[in-house]
């Protein structure tokens, strides 16, 4: 498995920091610039990438960063930031959604990125330095191993970077970690269609870019539910491919005061199991429970 990452990350790292690199030069252009990156068909064509942001509100945000956007979303859209909230961005790459969150999340606020690559790490502060940003931060490392101690931001965002990863259970399960409780995921990313054979799943990662592959819906509420997220919502927003979908994941971390543990929530039916889980009659307890 450790090979299997290893091989994967040194082919993201490869078209990511091409990508960056061509993106550097295109800024430094100027006039003559071509315009938005493309790195698959779906790039070409509309389905990922800058031509998203057209309809979303992207706060003054240098157009570099939005050329250089490779995301099949734009979760800053639907993630509900709040003034004063930390915000992570797993993948940031040139930094559009960082610095979209830091603007939303204002000056008492702070957005994060975490990117393994140095040339999109570059970009990314280069674009914060354009824009004027300076309540955000960029961190180098990797998805499955977040630089970052637990319970310590309010917000996980991706734009279509869980998908490259080889071990996206780790990924997940490391999201929930950094998310204080009570913490929100909203991500965009890619979903799979059920049961894809190896040719037809290799033509999905060709068209869209998806190196490892994606998640399908079910394999991504199982991913979420083992790592303690709830409430988990998957709003598919356009195709990218005959047999895979654009999509907005979210899902909440409980509360510290939630009344059932995600272990025991499953067993909260069992009229013998609501008084040890909820800690209150049938009658009493929290509808969130399931205690009724």
């Amino acid at each position: 498995m450790a090979e299997l990452t290893n091989d994967i990350r040194e082919a993201v790292r490869e078209c990511y920091a091409a990508a960056a690199t061509a993106a550097a030069d295109q800024a430094g252009a100027g006039c003559c610039a071509p315009g938005p990156l493309t790195a698959s068909p779906a790039d070409r064509i509309g389905l990922f990438g800058a031509a998203l942001y057209e309809q979303a509100d992207n706060e003054d945000i240098p157009q570099t960063a939005i050329d250089a956007s490779l995301g099949c979303g734009v979760p800053t859209a639907v993630a509900e930031l709040r003034a004063g909230e930390t915000v992570l961005d797993l993948g940031s790459g040139a930094g559009a959604d960082v610095l979209i969150s830091a603007r939303r999340v204002g000056p008492a606020g702070r957005a994060i990125g975490l990117d393994m690559t140095d040339e999109m790490l570059s970009l990314a502060r280069a674009n914060a330095a354009a824009a004027g940003v300076e309540n955000v931060e960029f961190l180098k490392g990797y998805l499955e191993e977040i630089p970052l101690p637990d319970a310590s931001v309010d917000v996980v965002i991706s734009n279509c970077v869980i998908n490259l990863a080889a071990d996206k259970q780790t990924v997940i399960r490391e999201a929930a970690r950094v998310l204080r409780p009570g913490g929100r995921f909203a991500v965009s990313d890619v979903i799979a269609a059920d049961d894809l054979d190896e040719a037809t799943r290799a033509d999905v990662a060709a068209w869209t870019g998806c190196i490892a592959g994606a998640l399908t819906e079910s394999e991504f509420r199982a991913a979420l539910a083992g790592a303690g997220f709830e409430d988990v919502e998957i709003t598919p927003t356009h195709g990218v491919h005959a047999f895979a979908t654009a999509a907005i994941i979210r899902a909440g971390k409980p509360r510290a005061d939630a009344c059932c543990t995600p272990g025991a929530l499953a067993e909260c039916c069992e009229p013998a199991a609501k008084e040890d889980c909820c800690g209150a009659s049938a009658g009493d307890a929290p509808p969130r429970c399931g205690c009724q």
